[in-house]
């Protein structure tokens, strides 16, 4: 895997996160066709497990 210095690793923590605060937003507001509310959901699983890769390698780096 490439390397990832500590400053992209952060900004793409920043962005991700705040990707996953919006999709919460959106599924909490309950005005989702079943398909819609089924992608959001999955999409929401995927950004949390990115997530916790950035902070694990993050963690190594240090």
């Amino acid at each position: 895997m490439t390397p990832f210095t500590p400053t992209q690793l952060s900004e793409a923590h920043r962005a991700l996160a705040s990707t996953l605060s919006k999709c919460e937003k959106v599924l909490a507001g309950g005005k989702l066709k079943p398909a819609q509310h089924t992608l959001t959901r999955r999409r929401i699983e995927a950004l949390r497990t990115a997530l916790a890769l950035i902070e694990r390698e993050q963690s190594e780096q240090v």
